[in-house]
């Protein structure tokens, strides 16, 4: 490729990641302050030329300094790293002992602090489901029953519910522990520098987002663990050479692509659009890799189908699936109430009260959402489906700004995250942040050990002046931590890095169905921090210049 051709590419690559950042940053501010884009201003647009230029030129300049480093830095530092920890002498087993212990002992403190553990989202419902032997697929069979389970036959034994949950938060924190540690193993099989390894293993062990989740009885972790398996093993099938003759890497494709589906029903759909980008990629093995998909996607049919028939679980709801439709008459009707007729209005009140629709907030769907009637729309799906049709073709911009409303979380750098605002919980009333839920619901109760720690977490979940540090607060945004891998992403494509792009599929493919989704919290998203550590090997195999 001539030196002009490549310029021009990088421009091309560096404008278009530059566009969507501004149109981010534009946007998202406007939705912050004043919960509306308004398309038809000028100055937005103005504002977004000029800003994608800014930023074309700073990427450009960024990616420059990238490729001139090669590592060199990261190099010196790493030499000076090995010299200290060379004289420890220790070999590759205690190495990956040593580092989950490390772990353990970070999380035990705050475990101990929050005793017995964040029992929270959904957790009571979950819980319940076991206790009464009435199922709904509205949560993960497998996390229903493992969760429940665990609480209700520890409960038996020892009369304490506490207990119960506890024995969750230890057998979560010992899975994170040993997953993180397979990943920290692998990293170093890779070369990977050791400060880069040592810095990632610090951040797993002690920042606050990803303890929470560690010590959360919500299905997000173990969901994360099991997508960080499988984002592994896309990155092995990318640049090692031996993913497909090896038995175990197949396996746990399949095993860790099958948890993450029954997990998460956005981790199913992903996966099935992931199936035809990885065959088009994977030109010399695309039967193997269908034949590991097939068995992946059966795996999953096949656990949640037996679930289903052997607990006789309710699978009548849609209003997960029409969270944003919903949302989006809801705003319709409470701010362009003329755009329906009587009939539509009528239509309207038959999966969707007067009650309903007056509980609208822009940023959570959850108060209408709760209150649609499955019934009436499963007699006349498309009935339904033709009226929202109808209604957005009139006003298209009041769609457009209730879906962002509810997703601007994902992609606005500077967001606070305040859904719950107002909203009273068990112990709890939110104020002006809700970044994690940090109670503990029914039958459980806090029990705290540290009291000033577990006063730390209360804080940092509840409390909105980390949000407000610059610098620092992106470290918590699920908004700036997804531009830092889509930045990561767009430089190794602008240097034709392919084979390290495959772990950004699974990543990015989640990312567009939390989009989808009812609000935006961490909780959806946990992989950006989860995955960190991998990312940052990912940029190291970049600087190489060559295939690890």
């Amino acid at each position: 490729m001539g030196k002009n051709e490549k310029q021009c590419r990088s421009c091309l690559i560096a404008g278009g990641f530059s566009l969507l950042f501004s149109a981010a940053i534009l946007f998202g501010a406007r939705l912050d302050s004043v919960e509306n884009v308004d398309v038809k201003d000028a100055t937005l647009w103005l504002q977004l030329g000029a800003f994608t230029v800014i930023f074309t030129g700073m990427v450009l300049l960024l990616w420059r300094l990238m490729d001139g480093l090669r590592g060199r830095g990261i190099s010196r530092i790493g030499k000076a790293v090995n010299k200290i920890t060379d004289v420890f002498n220790v070999t590759d087993e205690q190495a990956d002992i040593a580092a989950f212990l490390f772990l353990i002992l970070c999380w035990l403190p705050v475990f101990m602090a929050v005793y017995p553990g964040f029992f929270v989202y959904d957790a009571q419902d979950e819980y319940i489901q076991v206790a009464t032997r009435t199922f709904s697929i509205h949560h993960p069979l497998v996390h229903v029953l493992l969760l429940g389970g665990m609480i209700c036959g520890v409960h038996k034994l020892t009369d304490s519910y506490n207990l119960g949950i506890a024995c969750y938060m230890v057998f979560q924190m010992v899975l994170a522990a040993g997953v993180f540690t397979f990943l920290f193993s692998y990293l170093r099989k890779k070369k990977i520098s050791r400060v880069l390894r040592l810095i990632g293993l610090v951040w797993l062990g002690v920042f606050p987002t990803v303890v929470m989740f560690t010590l959360c009885s919500a299905k997000d972790a173990l969901f994360t663990l099991a997508l960080l398996l499988l984002l592994v093993c896309l990155l092995e099938m990318g640049v090692g050479k031996a993913f497909f003759d090896t038995r175990g890497w197949q396996i746990l494709f399949v095993v860790s692509g099958a948890g993450m589906m029954l997990l998460r029903n956005n981790g199913f759909y992903a996966f099935l659009v992931m199936i035809p980008l990885l065959i088009f990629l994977q030109k010399g093995h695309r039967g193997r890799l269908l034949l590991l998909s097939v068995c992946a996607v059966a795996g999953c049919l096949f656990i949640n189908g037996g679930l289903k028939i052997a607990l006789h679980a309710d699978d009548s709801e849609y209003q997960e699936l029409l969270t944003v439709p919903i949302q989006q008459l809801a705003r319709t009707y409470k701010y362009a109430p003329e755009a329906f007729s009587g009939e539509d209005v009528e239509m309207l009140h038959e999966v969707l009260s007067e009650e309903a629709l007056s509980l609208y907030t822009p940023r959570l769907s959850d108060p209408v959402k709760y209150r649609f009637d499955n019934e009436a729309f499963a007699r006349d799906k498309g009935k339904y489906a033709k009226l929202w049709l109808r209604v957005g073709m009139k006003k298209p911009l009041i769609y457009l700004n209730a879906w962002w409303l509810t997703s601007y979380g994902f992609w606005y750098p500077d967001t606070v995250i305040n859904v719950y605002g107002g909203n009273t919980v068990f112990t709890f009333t939110y104020q002006d942040n809700s970044y994690f839920g940090y109670e503990v619901e029914q039958p459980g109760v806090r029990e705290s050990k540290i009291p000033w720690l577990d006063e730390v977490y209360r804080k940092l979940s509840l409390e909105v002046w980390k949000e407000k540090i610059p610098v620092v607060s992106w470290l918590f945004s699920p908004g700036a931590m997804f531009w830092l891998y889509a930045l990561l992403f767009a430089w190794l494509l602008n240097n034709k890095r392919y084979e390290l792009l495959y772990p950004f599929l699974p990543i990015f493919l989640i990312w567009l169905t939390v989009l989808l989704g009812p609000t935006y919290l961490p909780r959806y998203v946990l992989f950006f921090w989860y995955g960190l550590p991998l990312f940052l090997a990912v940029a190291q195999m970049g600087l190489r210049g060559e295939k690890a």
